[in-house]
């Protein structure tokens, strides 16, 4: 059964290099300089695709939480609405994103949080959509995001299995588009509650989809450990200084670690090759070189039968190989023949 998702061109399946996405969130402080500086370092990292997220704050959150105080040093207003509003980008930044990101050569899409949001990307042409974990039981949101008919990436962070397959079993039947992520909703992940092992879960249960991870964990190379456990997308917070003012950014990678992140994966799916044992051209010269033949261990006459003792391996490789050693034993030499003489069939009867 065939695994692929396609996105901007771009054919994710288990033949296929990672698609790793830069989630930048709003690690751009919401500042349009700082957020397109941010696609152009992931766009330089290597990364399939940078994304965002959009809210309609004042339709998302009650009106409580959304006048709630907000005292956290990572704030940028008093109240926790008036937060949010500081960090989210409207209609004419995203077009001037959207346009960037066509420039530099990279994807660009964002979660949507809600329905006026999807409805906003939707109308922007976005090539794809983020549900975030907290919206993997929103069932309305999943059908609208779904009736738009472009490629969905699902967090499972926070869900039971049971979650993650009425999540599949709404959105398959209406677009089969779809990639779920292994995920853990806290920030930042421990290692011990990554759990990995879902993803060969996930490709179990569902055979005709791609897997990946959304990862919080604080390095990179859990990415390839999931690669390796069948993801074929990689999601990771990215920023530009993991000791900027914001909740994400202590937990996202920085260029360095982007970078390595890609290339590591790229590595793999080239390492991982056929699967077919053989020797190839550049291990000739030096296996030749640590390797052994069988040679002669002493001078000896012509007429004496070998024993184990007259016979020696040593290096270099290439002549006679060590596994013919019995099949000297016990013969006769035809002539005389001196130390590290090479053993052939020449010089016995």
């Amino acid at each position: 059964m065939s695994r692929s998702l396609t996105v901007d061109g771009i054919t994710i399946d288990d033949d296929s290099d990672c698609y790793v996405i830069a989630e930048i969130g709003h690690n751009h402080q919401g500042d349009l300089e700082q957020c397109k500086a941010l696609f152009r370092s992931a766009k330089e990292c290597g990364a399939s695709a940078v994304k965002l997220q959009k809210r309609d704050n004042r339709a998302l959150y009650t009106r409580a939480m959304f006048d709630q105080p907000y005292n956290s040093e990572n704030a940028y207003a008093p109240t926790y609405g008036e937060h949010r509003e500081f960090l989210e980008f409207g209609r004419d930044e995203y077009i001037e994103l959207k346009r960037y990101a066509e420039e530099l050569g990279i994807t660009f899409f964002s979660t949507a949080f809600d329905m006026n949001s999807a409805d906003f990307l939707a109308d922007l042409d976005m090539p794809a959509y983020k549900i975030a974990s907290g919206d993997i039981r929103s069932t309305p949101l999943l059908k609208r995001v779904a009736e738009i008919g472009k490629p969905m990436f699902v967090s499972t962070g926070g869900a039971d299995m049971a979650d993650v397959q009425r999540a599949y079993d709404t959105i398959m039947p209406i677009n089969d588009q779809l990639c779920i992520l292994q995920c853990t909703a806290s920030y930042p992940c421990t290692f011990e509650t990554l759990n990995l092992r879902v993803i060969e879960t996930f490709r179990e249960a569902f055979p005709n989809i791609p897997i990946g991870l959304s990862s919080h964990d604080n390095g990179y190379s859990m990415g390839l450990v999931a690669y390796m456990l069948g993801a074929r997308v990689i999601e990771k917070h990215f920023t530009l200084n993991r000791a900027l003012k914001g909740t994400d950014h202590a937990f996202s990678l920085e260029a360095s670690g982007l970078r390595r992140l890609v290339r590591d994966l790229q590595r793999a799916r080239v390492a991982l090759g056929d699967g077919d044992k053989r020797i190839y051209d550049g291990e000739r010269e030096p296996i030749t070189k640590m390797s052994k033949s069988l040679v002669i261990a002493h001078d000896l006459p012509a007429g004496h039968t070998l024993t184990e003792a007259d016979l020696a391996l040593r290096s270099p490789g290439g002549g006679t190989a060590p596994f013919e050693f019995d099949r000297f034993v016990g013969r006769r030499t035809a002539v005389a023949v001196s130390t590290d003489d090479p053993l052939t069939d020449d010089i016995v009867e």
